[in-house]
């Protein structure tokens, strides 16, 4: 019985690798969880290995926990799909996703074929590992993210209302900041006036009286 060793890399991150020795019979499931047993993420996610090209196009896919539509194709799933059933090259890729709903995207490589096995080693065997595998943001956590940062305010929003685009900016400084926070303080400023004239005329009053009163004297 032969072992497989698969290099596995990060599509976007190549300087987290995984080396992972597999026995040739067995499955896709296997490999999978063991690359998730070397990176600390949940096995249970809907998952695809491809058989791919050297350029990483993607060919026959094998599944793990996938979509009715998937079932409905006749997708081969990863429990019953025994590695050495898709090998045809020493150098076999494999372009693997993990997890649909948030994925990260994997180049699987085989890079050494082991002919026989150590009796001393549970496989799948971790070889080799190296840099820590990118965190994973759940998407409730994301979503909270979202609220707390856009907090609802029950405040008028007068730019929403008029449909304010970033290139009103130019316009709104033309105005001199006349919004409506300036026409308060206008109407503030007419008051203000008025009350003034209110307070000349009252004294034009008192005075013009004193004045009568004192030719009457």
């Amino acid at each position: 019985m032969a072992i497989y060793r698969f290099r596995i890399t990060f599509e976007d991150f190549d300087e987290v690798i995984r080396e992972i020795d597999i026995k040739s019979t067995q499955t896709f499931e296997d490999l999978h969880k063991a690359i998730h047993r070397s990176t600390g993420y949940s096995s249970e996610k809907s998952s695809s290995f491809f058989v791919s090209t050297d350029n990483w196009i993607k060919g026959d896919e094998i599944a793990y926990l996938p979509n009715q539509r998937k079932i409905d194709r006749g997708v081969a799933l990863m429990e019953n799909a025994k590695l050495n059933k898709f090998i045809d090259d020493p150098h076999q890729k494999f372009y693997y996703i993990y997890n649909f709903d948030r994925p990260f995207d994997f180049h699987v490589e085989l890079i050494k074929i082991i002919l026989n096995t150590d009796p001393n080693i549970e496989y799948p065997f971790l070889v080799k590992s190296t840099g820590e595998a990118p965190k994973i943001i759940e998407k409730n956590n994301l979503d909270a993210v979202a609220v707390s940062s856009n907090p609802v305010s029950t405040d008028f929003d007068f730019l929403n209302e008029m449909d304010f685009v970033p290139e009103d900016t130019e316009e709104l400084e033309a105005m001199g900041g006349r919004g409506i926070n300036a026409e308060e303080k206008s109407d503030e400023s007419e008051e203000e006036e008025t009350a003034d004239e209110d307070d000349e005329f009252s004294d034009d009053d008192n005075f013009g009286d004193e004045e009568y009163k004192e030719d009457d004297y």
